[in-house]
C-alpha cells in the first residue's frame, strides 16, 4: 500500500513543501496499523524506523534531514540550523535552512504548519489545549518578522464532536479572553463540555494578526480508518506526522 499523504491546499510559495501523514502505508502491526511514526508508543522500533524512512522518501527527503522532537505539551520553539544529534524537548521548531524539515507528531492534538509569504521561514507546531492556553502558537509566530505575512495550515485534529472536557478547561481559556467561550458547547446529559480546538486556534491566530488560515476539515477521533486518535484508542494509538521544509 502506498503512503496516504495529505498536502495542504494553500497558496504557499513554491519552495515550501508541506505534508501530513495518515495511518496508511506503513508496516506496523495492529494495534498500530500501519504507518505509525511515533517511537515512544511501544510499537516495534524496526517497524517505526521503516515507516520513517518510507515517509522521508515520500516527501522528498533523506531520513536524516527530519528533526524529530520530544514533545512535552510546552511552549518551547526550537530554531533549527541542523538536525540535532538527539531528541530535544520542544513542541515546535522553525528554520530558514533548505532541506531541513520541521516536524511534529500528533494523535488528536493539533499540528500547525506555518510559512511566510516570501518562503524564507517555516515552522511546525504541536498544540493541544494546554499548549494553546499557554501560548505555543504565539511563541512560534514570534519567530517570524511579520505575523500578517504568515500563512498557517491547521492539520488533522480531534473535532468538537469528539473532544469532551471539564469546565476547568473552558475556565482557563475564558480567563485569558472571554471570546473563547464560543469554542465550548454543553454536552448532552452531563456537566461536561465539547471543545472546538479548530475554533480556538483560529481565534488565537486572528488576534495575533494572522488572516491566512487554511485546513481544519478533519476529525482524528471520528475518521478511524485514516487517523490515529489517543482519545479513541488510548495508549495503543500510533502517531501521525506533520512536516514542512524549504526546498
Amino acid at each position: 500500500m502506498s503512503l496516504d499523504l495529505i498536502q495542504p491546499n494553500w497558496p504557499a510559495p513554491k519552495n515550501v513543501r508541506a505534508f501530513v501523514s495518515t495511518r496508511l502505508g506503513g508496516v506496523s502491526k495492529a494495534p498500530y496499523y500501519s504507518l505509525n511514526l511515533g517511537g515512544h508508543v511501544d510499537d516495534d522500533p524496526e517497524a517505526v524506523q521503516e515507516n520513517r524512512e518510507r515517509f522521508a522518501h515520500a516527501v522528498g527527503l533523506e531520513a536524516e534531514s527530519i528533526a524529530w522532537l520530544e514533545q512535552v505539551h510546552g511552549t518551547d520553539v526550537l530554531e533549527l540550523n541542523e538536525v540535532p544529534s538527539g531528541l530535544l524537548k520542544a513542541d515546535a521548531s522553525t528554520t530558514m535552512r533548505s532541506n531541513l524539515a520541521c516536524v511534529v507528531m500528533t494523535a488528536d492534538c493539533m499540528p500547525l504548519l506555518m510559512c511566510d509569504s516570501a518562503g524564507k521561514r517555516v515552522a511546525a507546531v504541536h498544540a493541544g489545549w494546554r499548549g494553546m492556553a499557554d501560548g505555543v502558537i504565539q511563541a512560534a509566530l514570534s519567530k517570524f518578522d511579520d505575523a500578517s505575512e504568515v500563512m498557517v495550515y491547521l492539520g488533522p485534529t480531534i473535532s468538537q464532536l469528539g473532544f469532551q472536557v471539564g469546565a476547568e478547561v473552558k475556565n482557563q481559556f475564558v480567563s485569558i479572553d472571554a471570546d473563547f467561550d464560543a469554542a465550548f458547547l454543553p454536552e448532552n446529559e452531563s456537566d461536561k463540555l465539547m471543545c472546538n480546538l479548530y475554533a480556538i486556534a483560529r481565534m488565537i491566530l486572528r488576534k495575533a494578526g494572522v488572516s491566512k488560515v487554511y485546513g481544519g476539515g478533519f476529525c482524528t477521533f471520528a475518521q478511524s480508518e485514516r487517523f490515529y486518535s489517543f482519545r479513541r484508542d488510548g495508549h495503543v494509538s500510533g502517531r501521525m506526522a506533520s512536516l514542512i521544509y524549504l526546498s
